[in-house]
C-alpha cells in the first residue's frame, strides 16, 4: 500500500465552511440530529405533562355587575358591569370545573373557553372563600361531553420538595401558557381573600401571573397536584397552590351542599412526620400528624390547652394524618359539642377536651 492510498483512506472530508467547519448545506442528511432526540429527560417530562393536562385547562371569563346608585342607575360614565378572568380545569367528563373562589366571586355571568377554541356558558355551583376554591359547571345544552377531557387528579400528600411542578393557565388572556419549576416548600400557610389562613399550601417557583389563578399545578406525569392561587408580587419565584387533596374534599362538599359547613378550633397547622419509635410505642395508625404552628387567643384550642408544637393525631377518636384530615373532620364535627383531641407533646400522648365553635 503506497502513501497516497493511505492518505486517501484517512483524509478527513473537505472543509468548506468558515474557520474550517463543514457548512450546513453540505452536511450529509444522515448526520442531521432530529429535534426530538436532543430533548433531555426534563424537557420530555414537561412536554409530556403539558400534552396530558392541556386539553383540560380552560380560560374563564367573568362579568360582575357594578353596584347601582340610589336612583337605580350605574354611576355616570361608568359601565354597568366589570369584566375579569382567570383559569380553571375540567375534573369530570360532564363539565365540572375547579377554579379559585376569587376568580368567580359575585359573578353575574360566566363563560369558559377551551383550548380548542370552543366558548361555552357556565354557572357557579358553589365556592369556599376560606380555601379560595370554587366549582363551576358548563351550561351549554348542546355541548358534546365526549369532547371534554377531564384532568387526572394526583395526591398532594405524596409530594416531595424539589420535584418538578408545572403551572398552566391563561395569564392576561393568553391561553395554554406554561411555566415550569419545582416544588419549593410544603406545609406553607397563606391568608385567603376571606381573611382565613389556608394551611398546607404548596410553594413553587413556577411563575404565576394574573390570569393563572385557578389553573392546575401538575407533576411530571400530568397529574394535578394543586390549584394555583397566589403570588407574592414584590418577590420573584414565590408562588402558591392549594393542595389537590384539599381541593378534592372541598369540591365534594360543594357539589353535595353548595357550601362548606365547618367548625372552628383556632389553630394553624402543617403536616409533619412522627418518629417511628413513638408511632410503635403508642401504636398510632399513621406516621404523620398535624403539628400546631400557632394558637389563636380566646379560641377553643387555647381554652382546651393546646400549645405550639403539639402534634394532633386524632379528633373525636378519628385519626388525623395531617392538615387535610383535620380540615375534613372539622366539617363533620358539630359546633357546640365537646369532644376529645388526642395529641403528642414531646414524647407524651395527651387527650384534651375541646369545644369547637361555628366558623364565621
Amino acid at each position: 500500500m503506497n502513501l497516497e492510498t493511505v492518505k486517501g483512506i484517512y483524509s478527513p472530508a473537505p472543509l468548506d465552511g468558515p474557520l474550517g467547519q463543514v457548512s450546513e448545506q453540505n452536511r450529509p442528511l444522515e448526520t442531521a440530529v432530529p429535534d426530538e432526540s436532543v430533548l433531555d429527560a426534563y424537557s420530555r417530562s414537561v412536554t409530556s405533562a403539558v400534552e396530558r393536562i392541556g386539553p383540560s385547562v380552560v380560560h374563564i371569563e367573568v362579568h360582575q355587575a357594578l353596584p347601582e346608585t340610589s336612583a337605580g342607575r350605574s354611576r355616570a360614565g361608568e359601565p354597568r358591569e366589570r369584566q375579569g378572568g382567570g383559569s380553571g380545569f375540567i375534573f369530570t367528563p360532564d363539565g365540572l370545573i375547579l377554579t379559585n373562589s376569587h376568580v368567580v366571586h359575585e359573578a353575574s355571568r360566566v363563560a369558559i373557553t377551551t383550548t380548542d377554541g370552543r366558548r361555552m356558558r357556565a354557572s357557579l355551583i358553589g365556592e369556599d372563600a376560606a380555601n379560595d376554591l370554587a366549582v363551576i359547571r358548563i351550561d351549554e345544552p348542546h355541548f358534546e361531553e365526549p369532547h371534554l377531557q377531564a384532568a387526572e387528579l394526583g395526591d398532594s400528600q405524596k409530594l416531595r420538595v424539589g420535584q418538578i411542578a408545572i403551572a398552566i393557565g391563561a395569564p392576561y388572556g393568553f391561553q395554554s401558557t406554561v411555566t415550569a419549576g419545582v416544588v419549593s416548600a410544603l406545609g406553607r400557610s397563606l391568608r385567603s381573600y376571606s381573611g382565613r389562613l389556608i394551611d398546607d399550601v404548596i410553594q413553587t417557583d413556577a411563575s404565576l401571573n394574573p390570569g393563572n389563578s385557578g389553573g392546575p399545578l401538575v407533576d411530571s406525569a400530568g397529574r394535578v397536584i394543586g390549584v394555583n392561587t397566589a403570588t407574592i408580587l414584590p418577590a420573584q419565584g414565590i408562588c402558591f397552590a392549594i393542595g389537590i387533596n384539599t381541593a378534592k374534599f372541598v369540591a365534594g362538599r360543594l357539589l353535595r351542599d353548595g357550601r362548606i359547613r365547618r367548625s372552628y378550633v383556632g389553630v394553624s397547622a402543617q403536616t409533619v412526620p412522627i418518629h417511628r419509635r413513638i408511632v410503635r410505642f403508642y401504636d398510632l395508625p399513621n406516621e404523620t400528624g398535624a403539628m400546631v404552628l400557632s394558637v389563636e387567643e380566646n379560641s377553643p384550642a387555647k381554652r382546651a390547652g393546646l400549645r405550639e408544637g403539639d402534634i394532633i393525631v386524632a379528633l373525636q377518636s378519628k385519626p388525623v394524618a395531617g392538615v387535610d384530615d383535620l380540615h375534613r373532620l372539622l366539617t363533620d364535627v358539630r359546633a357546640g359539642v365537646s369532644g376529645a383531641v388526642t395529641l403528642l407533646r414531646y414524647t407524651d400522648k395527651l387527650e384534651l377536651t375541646i369545644l369547637p365553635e361555628e366558623a364565621k
